[in-house]
Formats: C-alpha cells, structure tokens, sequence
C-alpha cells in the first residue's frame, strides 16, 4: 500500500483527508510530534508527503529544507495563503507541487497520483547520459561516476532528462513546465527558475558547473 504522510495540525482537516484518502486505497500518516516531523519522516518512509506551511514549533518550509538533507521524497505543500512568495519559497526549499487553501480532495488525490507517477514510474527505458565524467541515471534519479553520487529530485530528473535529450536545442521554459505540470494554475517561470536554481546547485557541488545554459528569454540548453 502507497503510504503518505499528511503534516498538518488541524485535526479536523487530517481527519477528512485521512479517511478520503484511505477510499483510494492510501495510507496515510499523520506526526505524532511537531517537534521531531524529520525524524518521523525518517523512520516512517513515506512514498509522499503533504506539508502545511503553518505549523507548531517551526514552519513547514523548515521541515522540507531538514527532509531534503535524506531524502528526495515528493512533497506537496499545502497553504491557506495563494500569494506566489509562498508558492516560490515553497519550491526554492525543495518542494515538487504546491496547492492552496482551501483545497478540493478529488484535486489533491489527482496530484498525488500524478506526483506519484512522475516520481516512481516516469521513463522506464534504461537510457544513461553521459554529463562529463558523471552518467545521469534519470530512472534511479542521480548522477554517479567512480567517486561518488549525486541524487536529485524527481522533479529535477525530468527537467535534466529532457535537456540531455535535446542536448545542443534549446529547450522552451514552456515544453518543461508541460512536462512537468501540466500547465498547472500555480506554475509559473519562476518557479521553473527556482528548480532549475536548485539542480545547477546540486550539480555544481558535484563540480559540473555551467552544465545548463540559459539562453535568454527563449529557454535551456545542454551543450554538445
């Protein structure tokens, strides 16, 4: 059974959530302690999770940066403010989706199933591109050479497949937000911005810098 683990401290909102989502055949977790959420993510394992922005003792942005440093589990963030920072701010700490207060649970359950899809299930070929003295690896989601391994999120997998896949065409901020989100209401270019952001620094740590040009207001590219 696909387990979630919904961070939220509303009882009544985990309550209605829980017991839709266990209708689709979902288990879904909730914190027992709001001090200690990343070492319940930790020992729970969850396939996805679900993380209000307001919460007791730190906020949920806090708990995504702390879930980053183990894991690239999908999260979607959940929030009752719909100003774009939030959605940024959201993204920028490692997050996959964002939905607004308040929210459909036929919509969130069409997410997640999405989300879920595109984390566990996208590009089943076995295709491995060759990125200096690294090979991407976008099934397993991280770079490796004799060294050492880089994992990257989901999200940052297909961004990086696609661009390795037309490596020297420029790609169209448009074709990578399709691809990703499906042209989702809350998507825009800057939340492409700040996943890309986000890869160029999980790659430069590895050493490939400049790896992705951006080629301005047309898109991305890798270089033959």
């Amino acid at each position: 059974m696909t387990k979630l683990f919904l961070v939220e401290d509303d009882p009544t909102i985990v309550k209605v959530v829980q017991e839709h989502l266990q209708q689709w055949g979902y288990e879904c977790l909730a914190p027992k302690d709001f001090q200690a959420v990343d070492q319940e993510v930790r020992k729970e394992a969850p396939d996805l999770v679900i993380m209000d922005i307001s919460l007791p003792f730190f906020n949920g942005f806090h708990w995504c940066q702390e879930i980053r440093k183990f894991s690239e589990v999908p999260i979607i963030f959940l929030s009752s403010a719909e100003d774009k920072m939030n959605q940024i701010m959201a993204m920028s700490m490692g997050a996959d989706d964002f939905m607004a207060k308040p929210f459909d649970l036929s919509l969130l359950v069409a997410k997640i199933q999405a989300l879920l899809r595109r984390s566990y299930q996208y590009g089943n070929q076995e295709t491995v591109y060759p990125l200096k003295n690294f090979q991407f690896y976008p099934t397993e989601n991280f770079l490796k050479n004799e060294l050492t391994s880089v994992p990257i999120s989901p999200n940052e997998s297909r961004i990086l497949q696609l661009l390795c896949q037309n490596r020297g065409q420029i790609v169209a901020r448009e074709q990578i937000i399709e691809l990703l989100w499906q042209n989702d209401e809350f998507i825009d270019n800057n939340t492409l911005a700040v996943n890309i952001t986000r890869l160029r620094k999980k790659l430069a740590a590895a050493g490939l810098t400049d790896i992705i040009q951006t080629v301005k207001n047309k898109g991305y590219l890798i270089e033959e």
